[in-house]
């Protein structure tokens, strides 16, 4: 063998390792991007899994223990809203997206209470002074209370927002609260999933359900079943409240509890 063919042979035994090498290095750079994309899986449904922890417990406890809830293990609330936004996003259209729409149809100097605000996005996207109010607080926009018992004054806001917040099982209360701080004449929007307005399923009767509303003090102007995924409905406080009012029944509203998928 010439000198040159052993010259030609150890180049080329040469890029053989080289290549061998980098064929290692690929397959090694390779593997961790296979279990980081399975370590993402398993902590998506561990998510998963508390947020439907936390949703049902919200769900089946009064405000009052929900607030404890939360302020015993504040990083709960970050646990349930991300989980919250993860099933929001499959919605083809968000209920606060029309309530953003309908209040900036109205005067800014209107005042607001979002109660359950999560994100704070109503406060966000209009220009009127809004009181967002919700069980923790991780901004000092947002007011951590019971929606039940909140600091607002009597009479001090236009408009009341439940934007699918009536979660506890103490509900009318958070109603009877927004009834409190509205003036005469205020706006009650409420936006709640729809199934828990469907008879036929085990929900409420959505009549009933406006019926005692009308019976707290508060005028029905209409509700809106266009959306698959969600009812609005809309109310004003009337002018004269009777204060000898009979013992209003309100219909029980089934929790919102989601499957795991």
């Amino acid at each position: 063998m010439t000198k040159s063919e052993r010259k030609r042979g150890n180049k080329k035994s040469k890029d053989q390792q080289r290549f061998t090498s980098d064929t290692s290095k690929s397959r090694k750079f390779k593997e961790p991007s296979k279990s980081s994309s399975f370590l993402d899986k398993m902590r998506a449904r561990l998510s998963g899994g508390h947020f439907r922890m936390i949703n049902e417990k919200l769900y089946t406890c009064t405000g009052k223990e929900a607030l404890n809830y939360f302020q015993e293990e504040p990083s709960l609330f970050d646990l349930y809203h991300a989980g919250y936004k993860m099933q929001m996003s499959n919605w083809p259209e968000q209920p606060v997206n029309v309530i953003i729409g309908w209040l900036k149809k109205k005067s800014p100097s209107l005042v607001i209470a979002d109660f359950g605000c999560g994100d704070a996005l109503i406060a966000k996207s209009v220009e009127n002074k809004v009181y967002s109010l919700d069980l923790v607080s991780n901004d000092p926009n947002i007011i951590a209370c019971d929606m039940s018992n909140t600091s607002l004054v009597s009479s001090s806001v236009d408009v009341a927002v439940f934007c699918l917040s009536l979660m506890g099982t103490n509900y009318q209360s958070y109603i009877e609260e927004a009834n409190r701080v509205l003036k005469s004449g205020g706006w009650l929007l409420i936006a709640e999933v729809k199934s828990r307005f469907d008879p036929n399923t085990g929900g409420a009767d959505p009549e009933k359900f406006s019926n005692a509303i009308s019976e707290l003090g508060f005028k029905f102007v209409k509700k809106d079943f266009s959306n698959k995924m969600f009812i609005l409905f809309y109310f004003t406080k009337k002018d004269k409240q009777n204060s000898k009012r009979k013992e209003i029944e309100w219909p029980s509203l089934k929790p919102c509890l989601y499957k795991r998928r």
